[in-house]
């Protein structure tokens, strides 16, 4: 199976649909002459040409409601953030418009449209360059929310959401852009709403989703081989739609859980989460519910205090340590 960088997974995604369906185009700034801020959209102009890959002016409120128009026209566009912090800018046209279009029109206009980029912290870009908003996001029924961790699920998830008849917020990480990993060079789609389960264990679960599984696998290992610990990992893949059947499954084989994600802990996805598990399966538990959160507080300029902010491999081995005593 060839090996692919998250990117190339998530190119390939991209030109396996353009040319499948002739509805479907990319926009937004550099995508096309610079071929994207991350080199995402690499190549894509000169097999797909200017009327498909298409750079904007730099105006999220703009092409974010250019796009949202067009889709409700037949179009499928697929419009890339340069980051998903400047979201906010176009606040009204997504989580107003196009989240409500299905429902307000009684079902007769959709807004097939997915806008994908970065949402992470890490970079040391500054705080108001690393949101993650997919709280905010999956809060307003009529979106989807969707965060891969691996090129494998970048490319499958990618495709099923251009196919989505709904807005599909797709969101990636610019660390996990060069990492790689198996990616079939076949037409595969990974249903939206399908969590999976990266390492199989039998103490305790951790429920994480983008960038912390990989950090949350890698203190799996540390707790395995030091402190003989088997800690099983699900990867909820898509916020909403929300697998919570998985979740539920593994928590009533281990009895033990530690939510890990890269949001402030003040109204995030874990809070919602945690609530489903102690409502569905308290009887289940051996332990509280735990959650290891990003420091509350702005994003951190500095490297190493950033560094130490966000979920990392010896703040989940401590934290499950702690959910073991």
């Amino acid at each position: 199976m060839p090996i692919l960088q998250y990117r190339e997974a998530i190119r390939q995604a991209l030109a396996e649909e353009l040319t499948r369906d002739p509805n479907v185009v990319v926009l937004g700034e550099e995508v096309a002459q610079f071929h994207g801020a991350y080199k995402v959209t690499e190549g894509l102009l000169e097999k797909f040409g200017p009327q498909r890959i298409v750079d904007t002016p730099i105006s999220e409120a703009g092409f974010i409601g250019m796009g949202i128009g067009a889709s409700m026209l037949g179009v499928r566009p697929v419009i890339e953030l340069m980051f998903w912090s400047f979201y906010s800018v176009a606040f009204d046209q997504i989580l107003n418009n196009a989240a409500n279009v299905r429902y307000m029109s009684g079902g007769q206009i959709h807004c097939p449209i997915v806008i994908r980029g970065p949402a992470n912290g890490g970079t040391n870009v500054g705080a108001t360059h690393s949101h993650t908003p997919e709280n905010v996001l999956a809060n307003h029924p009529g979106v989807k929310v969707v965060v891969p961790c691996t090129p494998y699920d970048a490319k499958g998830l990618l495709k099923s959401a251009i196919r989505d008849n709904d807005p599909v917020m797709f969101l990636e990480n610019t660390i996990l852009y060069g990492d790689r990993g198996e990616v079939p060079d076949t037409d595969y789609v990974i249903p939206l709403g399908k969590a999976d389960v990266k390492r199989e264990g039998t103490d305790l679960t951790i429920v994480s989703y983008g960038r912390p599984v990989i950090q949350s696998l890698a203190a799996a290992n540390l707790l395995q081989q030091e402190h003989n610990i088997s800690v099983e990992i699900v990867d909820l893949r898509s916020i909403r739609p929300l697998d919570i059947e998985t979740v539920l499954a593994s928590v009533r084989k281990t009895h033990r859980v530690l939510i890990v994600e890269e949001q402030k802990p003040f109204c995030g996805v874990g809070a919602q989460i945690a609530y489903m598990i102690q409502s569905e399966a308290f009887d289940e538990l051996d332990a509280p519910i735990a959650r290891l959160c990003t420091i509350d507080s702005p994003a951190i300029y500095s490297p190493p205090v950033e560094a130490e902010q966000l979920p990392n491999p010896q703040r989940i081995l401590q934290a499950v340590i702690d959910l073991m005593d």
